[in-house]
C-alpha cells in the first residue's frame, strides 16, 4: 500500500479532470491519485487510458487479480480530495458500495472459479466440429455438402472466438500466462485473429462500452462502436466524423452510408471477419497497429509472444488453403467460393451475437459517463430465448454471452457461472431501480435495424437543408 504521511499532496476532483489524455494520464484508484501519463508498457496495453482524468476502482477491480494494485506503487502522487468530490450524492456513495459488497459476495462463493471438465467438453466439441468439417470436404464430392461443411466451419470459428474470449479473459486459469496460450491456440492459430490486437481491442472496449470520445485527442471512447463511416450508432457520431472530416472527403459515400446504414447493416456484417483478419495480420506481423494508441504500444514494446502469434497465424492460413481446395481437388474459383462462404458466414454468426450485446443500447460522452455498474447495464442487452429458440440454444450460440450484462460486470468470471451470478444482479439492479434489458434474437435485431433507421432519420432531418440531393 501507498503511506499516508504528513505532507502527503493532495488534489481535488477538478484537478484530476485536468489530466485526461495518453500523454497527461493521471486516474484514481481508492481514493489514491497515480499518475500514468505515457505508460504504454501498462501489460494490459493502452486501456490504461480509458480513465484517465477519472476513478479507475471498479474497472481495474474487474480486470484485475487481488494485489496486482501494487504495481501501482511507483506512479502514486497523492490523495484525493474527497470533500471535492460533488458530483457524488449519499444515495450514489451507497449504491457504489452495495455493488462492491455484492462482488466480494460472489467471490466468497466460488464464483469466479472455473470448472475445467467444462473447458475439456467445450474445447472437445469445437474440434469435433473442426474434424467434421475436414471430412466433410475431404471424403465427398457433392457439392451441397461442401456449402454444408463451410457452414460448420464458419460456426466452429465463431465457436472459437467464444473460446478464445474466455481464456484471455483469464476465466479458465488464474495464471496469465496460460490463459495467453490458449487464447493463441484458439484465436490465431484457429481462428487467425492475433490475440494481442483482439486484447487491446477488447479491453478497450470492456472499460467504456458505448462511450464517444471526449475529444479527438482522447482514449476515453469505446472502439467497438469507432465504425465510421460506415455505420454511425448516435447522431453525435455522425456529426463529429463530419466535423472531422472538414475537407470534404468520402462525404457523399458517408452520406450514402448513413442514409442506408439500417439497410447495409447485415451486408457489412459478412465483411466482418475479413477485416479482423487484416488488422490481426497487420497487428501480429508489426506492421501496424488498429488504432494510434495500439501503435504506439507496437512500436514501444512489441509482440508479447511474437514467434507464437506469427506462427499461429501462418499456419491457420496454410490450413484453410488446404480446406478450402478441397486438400487440393478444387479449382480457384470453387475454393474461392468456399472460402467466403465460410468466412462470411462466420462473420455473421459472431457480429449478430456481439452486435446484439450493445448495438441499439445508450451511448454516452465520456465525459459525463456514469457510474460503473450503470455504464455496463445499461449499454448492454442480454439475449434470452424466444421466436423458436430455445433457451440452449441460445445458451449454445452466444457461448455465454447471452448474459452480455453480466460478463461486463464480471469478465473474470467463467462463463458456466453466468446464470447463477444473473439472479443476484438482476435483483440488486430492481433494488436500486437500475434499467436491464434482455430480448431474444429477433426482437434484439430488430431493435437494433430501429436505432439504426433512427439515427438515419435524424441525420437527415438535420443536414435535410445542406445536403438537398439526400
Amino acid at each position: 500500500m501507498c503511506k499516508k504521511s504528513s505532507d502527503t499532496k493532495k488534489y481535488t476532483w477538478s484537478q484530476v479532470k485536468e489530466h485526461s489524455t495518453a500523454e497527461d494520464a493521471w486516474v484514481v484508484y481508492q481514493n489514491k491519485v497515480y499518475d500514468v501519463s505515457d505508460w504504454y508498457e501498462h501489460p494490459g496495453g493502452a486501456v490504461i487510458f480509458t480513465h484517465a482524468g477519472d476513478d479507475m476502482t471498479d474497472i481495474f477491480a474487474a480486470f484485475h487479480a487481488a494485489g496486482s494494485h501494487m504495481a501501482m506503487r511507483r506512479f502514486y502522487i497523492g490523495e484525493l480530495d474527497t470533500t471535492s468530490v460533488t458530483h457524488k450524492d449519499e444515495q450514489q456513495i451507497a449504491f457504489e458500495g452495495g455493488y462492491r459488497r455484492l462482488r466480494s459476495k460472489l467471490i466468497q462463493m466460488g464464483m469466479f472459479k472455473s470448472s475445467k471438465l467444462f473447458y475439456v467438453y467445450k474445447c472437445s466439441f469445437n474440434m469435433s466440429m473442426w474434424a467434421c468439417a475436414c471430412l466433410m470436404m475431404y471424403l465427398s464430392s457433392n457439392p451441397l455438402l461442401h456449402v454444408a461443411s463451410a457452414l460448420i466451419m464458419g460456426l466452429f470459428w465463431q465457436q472459437c472466438g467464444w473460446l478464445a474470449h474466455d481464456f484471455l479473459h483469464h476465466q479458465v486459469f488464474k495464471q496469465r500466462k496460460y490463459g495467453d496460450l490458449g487464447g493463441i491456440f484458439w484465436g490465431n492459430l484457429m481462428q487467425g485473429y492475433s490475440m494481442q490486437w483482439w486484447k487491446n481491442k477488447h479491453n478497450g472496449h470492456h472499460a467504456v462500452p458505448n462511450l464517444h470520445n471526449s475529444s479527438v485527442h482522447a482514449t476515453d471512447g469505446d472502439p467497438d462502436i469507432d465504425t465510421m463511416p460506415l455505420l454511425a450508432w448516435s447522431l453525435k457520431q455522425a456529426k463529429q466524423w463530419r466535423e472531422h472530416r472538414a475537407d470534404g472527403k468520402d462525404s457523399a459515400l458517408t452520406k450514402f452510408f448513413i442514409k442506408w446504414q439500417a439497410v447495409t447493416y447485415f451486408p457489412i456484417l459478412l465483411l466482418a471477419r475479413i477485416s479482423w483478419l487484416n488488422e490481426s495480420a497487420k497487428t501480429a506481423f508489426g506492421i501496424a497497429g488498429s488504432s494510434k494508441n495500439a501503435q504506439i504500444e507496437l512500436e514501444r514494446k512489441g509482440i508479447m509472444y511474437p514467434k507464437l502469434e506469427r506462427s499461429g497465424i501462418i499456419v491457420h492460413h496454410l490450413w484453410v488453403l488446404a480446406y478450402c481446395t478441397g486438400f487440393g481437388r478444387f479449382g480457384l474459383a470453387y475454393s474461392t467460393a468456399l472460402f467466403f462462404l465460410s468466412t462470411c458466414s462466420c462473420g455473421l454468426f459472431l457480429a449478430l451475437v456481439f452486435g446484439l450485446g450493445h448495438n441499439g443500447m445508450a451511448t454516452y460522452d465520456a465525459e459525463t459517463r456514469p457510474d460503473f455498474w450503470k455504464l455496463q447495464v445499461t449499454t448492454t442487452r442480454n439475449i434470452i430465448g424466444g421466436h423458436g429458440f430455445p433457451q440452449f440454444f441460445v445458451d449454445w450460440l452466444c457461448g455465454g454471452l447471452q448474459y452480455q450484462v453480466d460478463h461486463h460486470l464480471f469478465p473474470m468470471m467463467p462463463r458456466h457461472n453466468l446464470a447463477k451470478c444473473h439472479e443476484l444482479v438482476e435483483s440488486f439492479c430492481k433494488e436500486w431501480g437500475v434499467k436491464y434489458h434482455e430480448a431474444d434474437l429477433v426482437d434484439g435485431t430488430i431493435e437494433v435495424l430501429k436505432h439504426l433507421g433512427s439515427v438515419s432519420d435524424d441525420f437527415m432531418q438535420e443536414f435535410i437543408e445542406e445536403f438537398p440531393a439526400m
